[in-house]
């Protein structure tokens, strides 16, 4: 028999039955007669007891130990997937020794424990700066641009800094609103534009000036730039620059041109400038540095974007399959506005939603029919990615308030 020492643990095996797994440590241990490499094989040797020791876990040798002895290897749901699998391979023992029920179970675990580890180290990436104020150590006006940091970049470190956070909040609504009342017809007089422009310069300024200290406070102007929110205060300040340059160039226009050429390059430019005034809507991202929620919303996203794609593959078939179904059974109908398939992916789309404008609906029995089984399918279509992606953002959200309250 072959004593083998595993944490202070004596187990016994016969030498022919190790002989039988020449591959595994302990066969290459039975097998080997140069005693150099069966020392290589063990942590240390007892002469006096003539045992073999190994400084692992007995609890785990039982099932290699039961292995041996049975020729099949134990997997238990209790136990670790990592640590397991890191002890059978230290013995040399392949996982296809054991069930295949057993191994397809723990394949599984450890799938999920592979893919929960994953997802808790990109979490900490979303929590983790990408910055700290010990990297201004040493570096150019390091304590000002660390003074500035923090203001902008850590709202609790100090009650100013949670001033500025709150502040620029306030006036990324305040701009959000100005931009939705500037359409009002009532607000396009003289004294309505004029308030709205000092409002929105106002905004821009604020902007303008948060922008500038993050910028000066960064340690490396390449991370700066690659941030995405630093791209998000960027689109918030743009529209405001680039609608006064192109307001500048519409002067200039009226000024050296025909008067054909300059009402032509008028509509043009107002266009641009609907446009450009369309973009401070991104504004409202900046809320989602300083909304736990909307980061939890953000990474969720990211996370789960698998089962977003897959929600948006089935709804694009359930379209595509029942507006040709409906169109099949209604075209016939006189004053029908189903008189082709493009036409009634509109209906599809609203009936897979279950929203019903009933703005087009089915005459014939039969299209009646079709239209509720859409119905159904669009209410079991948009029940299953649901309960999901709320169980991941009441999880992500947790973490991340959790993080926030331990600061």
């Amino acid at each position: 028999l072959l004593n083998i020492n595993v944490g202070g643990k004596l187990f016994q095996i016969a030498y022919k039955v190790l002989a039988q797994y020449p591959i595994t440590r302990l066969g290459k241990l039975a097998l080997y007669t140069d005693p150099v490499k069966k020392l290589q094989l063990c942590d240390d040797y007892l002469v006096q007891k003539n045992e073999y020791f190994f400084d692992r876990d007995p609890s785990i040798f039982h099932y290699i130990f039961h292995f041996y002895r049975s020729g099949v290897l134990w997997v238990m749901d209790e136990m670790c997937p990592s640590n397991f699998v890191e002890e059978i391979e230290y013995w040399g023992i392949h996982l296809k020794y054991s069930q295949r029920c057993c191994r397809i179970l723990f394949e599984e675990k450890r799938d999920e424990l592979n893919e929960y580890l994953k997802i808790e180290k990109e979490l900490e990436a979303e929590l983790e700066p990408l910055e700290s104020g010990a990297q201004f150590d040493g570096k150019f006006l390091g304590r000002f641009r660390k003074m500035v940091w923090n203001l902008i970049e850590n709202p609790y470190s100090s009650v100013p800094a949670k001033i500025i956070a709150v502040m620029s909040s306030f006036f990324v609504l305040i701009s959000i609103v100005g931009m939705t009342l500037s359409t009002v017809e009532e607000m396009k007089n003289k004294t309505g534009k004029m308030w709205m422009e000092q409002m929105e310069m106002i905004c821009a300024i604020f902007f303008t000036s948060e922008y500038v200290m993050r910028l000066i406070s960064s340690s490396s102007f390449k991370n700066f730039l690659r941030a995405a929110f630093n791209a998000i205060d960027l689109v918030a300040i743009l529209p405001f620059y680039i609608q006064i340059l192109f307001e500048n160039l519409d002067d200039g226009d009226m000024q050296y041109h025909e008067e054909l050429h300059k009402v032509e390059n008028v509509s043009k430019l107002g266009k641009v400038l609907k446009l450009i005034k369309l973009m401070r809507i991104f504004r409202i991202l900046k809320l989602a540095r300083h909304s736990t929620g909307l980061r939890a919303f953000s990474f969720t996203m990211r996370q789960c974007y698998q089962q977003v794609c897959c929600l948006l593959l089935f709804i694009a078939m359930g379209v595509f399959t029942f507006s040709a179904l409906i169109h099949s059974v209604e075209h016939d109908v006189p004053g029908t506005d189903f008189t082709s398939i493009p036409c009634a992916w509109w209906w599809a789309a609203v009936s897979l939603s279950t929203v019903g404008y009933g703005d087009t609906v089915p005459d014939t029995i039969l299209g009646r029919l079709v239209a509720f089984v859409c119905i159904s399918f669009g209410i079991i279509l948009n029940g299953m990615p649901i309960s999901i992606l709320y169980n991941k953002f009441s999880d992500y959200y947790a973490k991340l308030k959790a993080h926030e309250m331990s600061q």
